[in-house]
């Protein structure tokens, strides 16, 4: 991540398939043989998976029994996101969303945009959106639209969000919501609204969709939500967009706290977490904002500013071997 100085880098890997189609044992052996695969690289002192697209505790526990069986011995750092019984983080789950609210907090905070009364727009209604809209509910926004892979909802004077995440568990799905209309994908983002919150998948907002965006802050719940041409249109536009490896670094955050309980074999409680989080999320964007000021360009030109000066240098202080 760009700011807070947590010692976790990223990357991806993963199996192409549709879990939806598959079943609990069909699962459980894909994700153990897809562990084995990697098992040279991963550990709690190298790599460190966490849930992502379509993974979840379960999926975490999995890979943890799958190494820790091959070691001889319970090894709960490996991965992160686990079940609490396995040595999880309270706060894990909510972390991504949580952090969301926090970096859109600060934004508002910036821009002089009262959260109490907002309008507010999320485009995918999963882990991260549906947390963000929580917390963005709770503290009297309104969340007048939100979207999941087969619709969208909206209701002008805000929808009943606490009643919404009940209704998607319960069905799978935002559509069919009661004191709702559907509307296309496209209308959601041309919505006018103070907050957007793109929480799908990578490129949803382009070059041909971005010049509708109404929204004054766009936060990047998602990684890769916004194309570099739709971003370029998105500042000529004026819109204030927090990148997503300031906004969306939450859950690597929260998982770092989780690989630091387990490694101390010493657990915080949740509220611990919360404010944990909540300074390096808000200290984060203040560095940000304050290289997007100094040096006058975008908050996402900032927070690669600040991530490859951290890089560069540890890089000069280490120096070259052999």
């Amino acid at each position: 991540m760009c700011g807070g100085n947590i010692p976790f880098g990223g990357g991806k890997g993963g199996v192409t398939c549709n879990p939806k189609e598959m079943s609990l044992t069909e699962l459980e052996r894909l994700t153990r043989r897809y562990a084995s695969a990697i098992l040279p690289l991963i550990g709690p002192e190298r790599d460190i998976p966490a849930p992502d697209v379509y993974t979840n505790s379960q999926i975490m526990a999995w890979i943890m029994d799958t190494y820790s069986m091959t070691k001889g011995y319970p090894i709960p750092g490996v991965v992160t996101g686990k079940p609490i019984a396995l040595g999880g983080s309270l706060g894990r789950n909510e972390a991504t969303g949580r952090g969301v609210y926090y970096t859109v907090q600060s934004a508002a905070e910036h821009l002089r945009i009262p959260i109490k009364g907002a309008k507010v727009v999320v485009q995918g209604f999963g882990n991260a959106g549906s947390i963000a809209a929580q917390l963005l509910d709770s503290n009297q926004a309104y969340v007048i639209a939100a979207s999941d892979s087969r619709g969208c909802v909206y209701n002008a004077n805000g929808l009943d969000i606490p009643r919404l995440i009940t209704h998607k568990e319960k069905t799978g799905a935002v559509e069919g919501m009661p004191n709702s209309e559907s509307i296309s994908p496209q209308e959601l983002l041309a919505l006018e609204c103070e907050i957007l919150i793109p929480a799908a998948l990578e490129n949803s907002i382009d070059a041909t969709n971005a010049g509708a965006v109404k929204a004054k802050i766009v936060g990047e719940a998602a990684n890769g939500p916004v194309t570099p041409e739709g971003d370029a249109i998105l500042e000529k536009n004026g819109v204030f967009v927090i990148p997503d490896i300031l906004c969306n670094a939450g859950g690597v955050t929260v998982s770092y706290f989780e690989w630091v309980q387990d490694e101390q074999h010493l657990f915080w409680e949740a509220q611990d977490v919360y404010n944990r989080l909540e300074r390096v999320m808000k200290n984060s964007f203040a560095e940000v904002l304050k290289i997007r000021l100094d040096r006058k360009v975008s908050m996402r030109t900032a927070a690669n500013m600040l991530g490859i000066s951290r890089v560069a240098e540890a890089t000069v202080l280490r120096g070259l071997y052999p």
